[in-house]
């Protein structure tokens, strides 16, 4: 099967991946689109666990300023090197990942920083709820499963979709910068401030 650069543009459009990466995948699949998309994040995912053992000391700060001087965001993004810290590539990634927080507003970066108490919390809501409706006791595990798992895309920056492109999250975004650059990449923390949050009269 003839792999046109249509085809290419479009597994670049779904899932960020670079326009060489993408060629291969559709041939490596002949052309099957869902198929190329899984060998992609296949390659995405092993790449990032085989550099994840590495530090990632270097890196950038990047900023985003939303609705002339009403939000703004600072993220740090790390990488192994100063090299590829200074590409446009990671750069852009960093911008946009700031323009992300900016929209989206995440309270964390992972799932792993949320506190035990807030997750307990928010697990205690659920079971309210669930008892409320007169949910059988013994399926509550599995709801409330479901119900963390949509927490996470809520409140978690690396569980979000990306806001430049729904087909893939913000995890995803990295993993694909990572297999791209052979280096691990780390969003180490971010700040987001919206003016006059928190201001009391």
């Amino acid at each position: 099967m003839e792999i046109t650069s249509t085809m290419v543009k479009e597994l670049r459009t779904k899932t960020g991946a670079g326009m060489m990466d993408c060629k291969e995948a559709l041939i490596a699949v002949k052309g099957d689109f869902e198929k190329a998309i899984d060998f992609l994040r296949t390659k995405g995912l092993s790449a990032a666990t085989k550099r994840s053992s590495k530090a990632a000391k270097d890196g950038t700060v990047a900023s985003y300023i939303h609705m002339g001087g009403k939000i703004g965001v600072m993220v740090e993004v790390n990488c192994e090197t100063d090299f590829v810290a200074k590409t446009e590539d990671f750069q852009t990634m960093a911008r946009d990942i700031a323009m992300h927080v900016a929209a989206s507003c995440p309270l964390y970066v992972r799932s792993e920083e949320i506190p035990v108490d807030a997750l307990e919390r928010e697990k205690e809501i659920y079971r309210t709820q669930l008892r409320e409706e007169k949910k059988p006791e013994k399926i509550w595990d599995k709801i409330i499963e479901g119900k963390l798992k949509k927490y996470y895309e809520d409140v978690c920056l690396m569980e979000q979709k990306f806001v430049k492109n729904q087909d893939i999250t913000i995890a995803t975004l990295v993993s694909n910068m990572i297999a791209k650059t052979g280096e691990n990449i780390v969003i180490r923390r971010f700040a987001r401030f919206q003016l006059g949050e928190e201001i009391t009269q």
